[in-house]
């Protein structure tokens, strides 16, 4: 069990963790990791009526905090050590609740795959965070935090980089109603790439390249991909670029619509900055709430980093799993306890390889499925060109 913080009279009795989002598809994974974990928390969210249920069912306490009330939300947090965010899109629906736990000292942590809502953290957030001694780690999901710690683990003894490459493939990923409604933000433009030691706009246009995966994926034709690990990993890896791509085949439904897709993806961004992006999401609403149990188990996952040295050198990392959305409801857990325990002294906004040890965390994980490994060091011809 993990310490408690001193409560106010009034306050809430025993509170470590506050669990905001609770009633969404990702959320209620999280709250039944929580219970199973024996972690003493609090479920929040928007809607007073779903959290009741939740929280009759799984026997924790609950409390409705709207994002657009900040008194609301800094009374929730005040006796918490850590608070896990759930509620998307966070470009939508984020910022509210990282203020908040700066303002109350409070470790947040969240589920977002939104590279646009990370580097906003970074940028906004990070150093009133590092002064008031607060950690900010977004994407400590599925996305990204295998992503992040392998790359780490590359780079190791390599720097400074030339070039650090990542490569998802993503095998029977059925998607949320968050995560659709994320991905819709995610493909309307404005993210970033890191070239020459800094962050600029993404290129537009066709991007396409190919990418050496372990067997049985074997090489594959690739799309870029907007990953959380472009703006974390620069700031805690030595490296000119990072390169971060999806295989074709995880957005498109055979071979042949994957060998369009490079050429499709263009098109596809430049629909959803009108209003059908809206349109879109409104639809998402008639959509199932997520995967069923069955399928949710049933998806799998690689990630590649591959470090150039700029000696020449070359250190390649593979991280794999399945049950992508159980997966994110442990690493979220597993971050708050870390960073809930005594001693814990990390600030500012902070990446997973830079917030928690990324050979441990890593290793964590490994009861869940996880499996990872170092290549031998040496020579790779794996580059980020299109």
């Amino acid at each position: 069990m993990l310490p408690h913080r001193s409560v106010e009279p009034g306050g809430w009795d025993r509170v470590t963790v506050v669990l905001y989002g609770a009633t969404g598809y990702t959320g209620g994974l999280v709250a039944r990791e929580l219970k199973r974990r024996g972690v003493d928390h609090v479920l929040s969210g928007r809607d007073r009526s779903k959290l009741a249920t939740l929280g009759e069912e799984l026997g924790a306490p609950a409390k409705a905090a709207p994002l657009e009330n900040e008194h609301v939300l800094r009374e929730l947090l005040e006796d918490a050590s850590a608070v896990i965010n759930c509620a998307g899109p966070f470009t939508l629906a984020g910022d509210a609740l990282v203020r908040a736990a700066i303002a109350t000292g409070t470790h947040y942590v969240d589920s977002t795959g939104e590279q646009t809502f990370i580097k906003l953290v970074f940028d906004s957030h990070g150093p009133a965070a590092e002064r008031a001694g607060v950690a900010l780690v977004p994407a400590l999901g599925f996305d990204y935090a295998p992503g992040d710690c392998v790359a780490r683990l590359a780079a190791r003894g390599r720097e400074p980089l030339e070039e650090l490459v990542l490569g998802y493939a993503v095998k029977g990923f059925g998607m949320s109603r968050g995560t659709l409604r994320s991905g819709l933000e995610i493909m309307k433009g404005g993210d970033v790439v890191y070239e020459g030691g800094e962050w600029r706009p993404a290129p537009f246009g066709v991007f396409r390249a190919s990418f050496d995966f372990p067997e049985p994926i074997g090489r594959q034709t690739m799309i870029r991909y907007p990953s959380g690990e472009v703006i974390t990993v620069p700031r805690h890896t030595r490296t000119k670029r990072v390169a971060s791509m999806l295989t074709a085949r995880t957005s498109a439904p055979n071979a042949l619509a994957a060998r369009a897709m490079p050429y499709v993806q263009p098109g596809l961004e430049l629909s959803l900055r009108t209003p059908l992006r809206g349109v879109l999401s409104r639809a998402v609403d008639v959509l199932p709430k997520g995967p069923g149990e069955g399928a949710r188990r049933a998806a799998e996952f690689t990630v590649v980093a591959v470090a150039h040295g700029e000696d020449g050198s070359t250190g390649r990392a593979v991280v794999r799993g399945s049950d992508v959305y159980g997966l994110t409801a442990v690493t979220l857990v597993h971050g708050a306890e870390l960073m809930s325990a005594p001693g814990y002294d990390r600030a500012g906004a902070l990446g997973p390889a830079a917030a928690f040890d990324p050979e441990a965390f890593l290793n964590h994980l490994s009861d869940h499925g996880v499996s990872w490994e170092l290549a031998r060091a040496g020579r790779d011809s794996t580059r980020a060109t299109s």
